[in-house]
């Protein structure tokens, strides 16, 4: 496995074999981030899924999950932060 200097966190650490996620942007994340970090994001995008009640087999939802990883691993954007006052519901 080819070690890689993770855009997100800085550090040189391990990488991936093949894209964890598909299309263009998982091609940059085997390029840019670390397993460590995509770990993390996994964790994010489980509470995102649960805090707002997110059916992930809808395009809207998907759509959010995706703009919100790019913000979490590559800092373009705003993430979403979990806020408490939402839950169960997200306008879009």
């Amino acid at each position: 496995m080819a070690e890689i200097r993770c855009s997100r966190c800085g550090q040189t650490r391990e990488g991936f074999d093949r894209p964890p996620f598909p299309g263009a942007i998982g091609a940059r994340i085997q390029s840019h981030i670390c397993r460590e970090c995509w770990a993390q994001w996994l964790k994010q995008q489980t509470m995102l899924i649960n805090h707002y009640g997110l059916n992930v087999m809808d395009p809207q939802a998907r759509a959010f999950l995706t703009k919100n990883m790019e913000a979490f691993l590559f800092k373009a954007g705003q993430e979403e932060d979990v806020d408490t006052t939402k839950k169960g519901t997200i306008s879009w």
